[in-house]
């Protein structure tokens, strides 16, 4: 450990395969032996990032979550061989990603409209399943010591978000997280069904808040909070309403988060107000690069070919890189987030 080290919680969003931009983001930071990451939120593409990363962790440190981040991505890649959405080769001579057009996307996308997936998987089978419990000791993961995690999900009848915690992560549990209704059946546990977390927590931030130590939150964005435009075409009109949706729940935190900065702001530090005591003061952060991200259509969270990953790798490490020598001096000291004016 070097004298400089600061301890950071990261929170990272879901967005199917743009969860590989996160991917590039944990690259960079864990290769960064000034930080030490306390506690990780995540949801759907986020918590498989994270759990991913802590059990990786576990086993061999930084390095050891870096290879198991690749291993995971990797495998992911050859998964989606059996998709019928990829990149045709024009399409990656001229780093087009953006497949919303395509044939495959479009009846993709009037498919999962009509017909639910109860229907179209009735023996509810899951590759993604199969990947997990090969690359996660779920056991060892529960046992293991050191980074905290935090994986939420949707619960479908009570609408509430539940928060899976390291010490009791299980395989169904993760996959709770990433349980798009219109993809995936709804995942049972201890009596309770449940979809993706995203809708309640994408990602939560409370959790790190009241869970760990460090006062500064990396929230890692894939999901654009603005978007220029008014969209026009019923595909352009979905993908800006699930943008809002899934950013609603974080736009929410922020809230109560500007709300207590600006009560611990205007107290006097010499007059003890017991509505205020316990109170935390957290700094706020966000790796984005909007612009980048914008350009990519919502067909492309379901293109898993390697050479569109490993773009949106090499984005996320390079924002990352951008973001680390801009800020982190402000680390332990303050937020480099317009808190109120980015989510107020």
């Amino acid at each position: 450990m070097t004298t400089a080290q600061k301890h950071i919680n990261l929170a990272l969003q879901g967005g199917g395969a743009h969860g590989a931009f996160t991917w590039g983001v944990l690259d960079r930071i864990l290769e960064d032996d000034r930080l030490q990451i306390d506690g990780v939120s995540g949801a759907s593409a986020g918590a498989m990032n994270g759990a991913v990363m802590v059990s990786g962790h576990i086993a061999g440190g930084c390095e050891g979550a870096r290879k198991a981040l690749d291993r995971f991505w990797e495998s992911v890649s050859a998964l989606g061989v059996w998709s019928p959405i990829h990149a045709t080769w024009i399409d990656r001579a001229t780093g087009n990603w953006d497949l919303d057009d395509s044939p495959a996307s479009v009846w993709l996308d009037t498919l999962s409209r009509v017909v639910s997936p109860y229907q179209t998987n009735p023996l509810n089978l899951s590759p993604l399943s199969d990947l997990l419990t090969e690359l996660i000791d779920f056991k060892a993961l529960r046992k293991g010591d050191g980074v905290r995690l935090f994986v939420s999900a949707t619960n479908v009848n009570t609408g509430k978000i539940r928060v899976f915690e390291r010490e009791e992560l299980t395989l169904e549990k993760l996959l709770a997280s990433a349980a798009l209704p219109t993809v995936f059946q709804a995942v049972e546990i201890e009596g309770d069904a449940y979809w993706d977390g995203g809708y309640m927590g994408n990602p939560a931030i409370f959790p790190l808040i009241y869970g760990c130590s460090a006062r500064d939150v990396v929230i890692v964005q894939v999901n654009l909070l603005s978007r220029a435009g008014v969209p026009k075409t019923a595909g352009e009109i979905m993908n800006r309403l699930n943008e809002i949706t899934f950013n609603a729940s974080l736009m929410r935190e922020m809230r109560a988060i500007a709300f207590v900065q600006k009560l611990l702001d205007e107290t006097p530090e010499d007059i003890p107000v017991p509505a205020i005591q316990g109170l935390k003061r957290m700094h706020i952060h966000m790796v984005e690069d909007e612009p980048a991200m914008e350009s990519l259509g919502v067909a492309s969270k379901l293109n898993t070919d390697m050479d569109f990953l490993l773009h949106l790798k090499r984005l996320g490490r390079e924002t990352a890189t951008r973001w680390l020598e801009e800020n982190f001096g402000a680390l332990g000291h303050r937020s480099t987030v317009d808190i109120r004016k980015k989510f107020l």
